[in-house]
């Protein structure tokens, strides 16, 4: 739910005790060393040209009961409190403490609190597949006039967002990996499809020329040995 300003004054009146902290989800776990961590280039540009930066201190999470105006019960709100230090350069401008609501119908002994907070960041990236597939490959806009070819155009152009996916699932380096899988389609189109290339034909074979380069290349060629090596099954 939005941020009301009602929400907002029974969140502000609970007392300290009521929240406790949120944890980040874990990632993978780690089956051989830990990699060390790169350097944060565009941490250091932004406090070097003194940007307006946004930094996460902490965040913790509560729940109370709430009835909306045109409801006939109570409904079990979760609000998630984040703390986020407003900073310019090496300056710390001040404390912004913003929250976030979320209203269910799933009791504690269902869901805890911080397992509802996960299942709608969860629907999040749902909805963020559904815009994709609206605007990335365009699937919801049907080209012809019955349903049974719309149903096939739709289908076809859905595979193209799959199959962005089953790539980035594949990729060696499952760091660069999933970030194709959460790419946009229009930039993955532009990235990794539109490379241009040249075909040539010399004796028996066939040489394929790649006549631009970009910093996906290289994963780009590794997946492509990858796909090499797997048994069709």
């Amino acid at each position: 739910m939005d941020a009301q300003p009602k929400l907002v004054g029974l969140a502000e009146a609970l007392p300290e005790s009521a929240w406790k902290a949120l944890p980040h989800k874990a990632g993978p776990e780690i089956k051989t060393q830990p990699r060390q961590k790169p350097e944060n280039v565009k941490e250091a540009v932004v406090k070097e040209k003194e940007y307006r930066n946004l930094r996460l201190k902490s965040q913790e999470v509560a729940e109370f009961d709430y009835q909306p105006g045109k409801c006939h019960r109570s409904y079990r709100m979760v609000v998630v409190r984040k703390n986020i230090s407003v900073e310019k350069g090496e300056q710390v401008l001040l404390d912004d403490v913003r929250y976030f609501f979320y209203i269910t119908t799933k009791t504690a002994e269902e869901m805890a609190a911080e397992e509802v907070v996960e299942f709608v960041h969860g629907r999040c990236d749902q909805e963020n597949v559904i815009e994709q597939l609206k605007n990335g490959v365009n699937a919801m806009r049907m080209p012809v006039n019955d349903l049974m070819s719309n149903w096939a155009y739709m289908a076809i152009t859905a595979q193209a967002w799959n199959m962005k996916s089953w790539y980035g699932l594949l990729m060696p380096r499952r760091t660069r990996g999933l970030e194709i899988v959460k790419m946009e389609f229009r930039r993955f189109l532009h990235t990794i499809i539109l490379l241009p290339a040249q075909v040539v034909r010399s004796g028996r074979r066939l040489i394929y020329r790649v006549m631009a380069y970009n910093d996906w290349l290289g994963d780009f060629f590794s997946c492509w040995e990858r796909l090499r090596k797997l048994k069709p099954t």
